[in-house]
């Protein structure tokens, strides 16, 4: 078993999450067409981590690329920024900007 991981990533888990149950468990080039045409930021984010994940399998051993299968994607939730926003007579409430650890796991069937 092959894996990629992101960390940091500036888009909530709830979010990255939908995007990931829509690959989770499909052969590699069947996903990458489904991200390629999810009109959502965490597909954009998540193709370039299977890439890296098919990269680090090819670059690991000799195997073929056309027999690879996503077994896992999990989507942590990560740090969070803490801001705040001004609201009336004076106040203040805090917003959370939210961050996602991806993991993706892909192996040979």
């Amino acid at each position: 078993m092959y894996q990629a991981v992101l960390k940091n990533v500036r888009i909530t888990p709830r979010k990255m999450r939908l995007v990931a149950d829509l690959v989770r468990g499909k052969q590699v080039q069947s996903a990458m067409d489904t991200l390629q045409l999810t009109n959502k930021k965490g597909a954009r984010i998540l193709s370039k981590v299977l890439k890296s994940a098919i990269s680090n399998a090819s670059d690991v051993a000799t195997i073929d690329v056309d027999r690879l299968h996503i077994a896992e994607v999990t989507v942590d939730m990560g740090p969070a920024l803490r801001r705040f926003m001004p609201r009336a007579q004076g106040r203040a409430t805090p917003i959370k900007k939210r961050m996602s650890h991806v993991t993706l796991r892909v192996k040979e069937v």
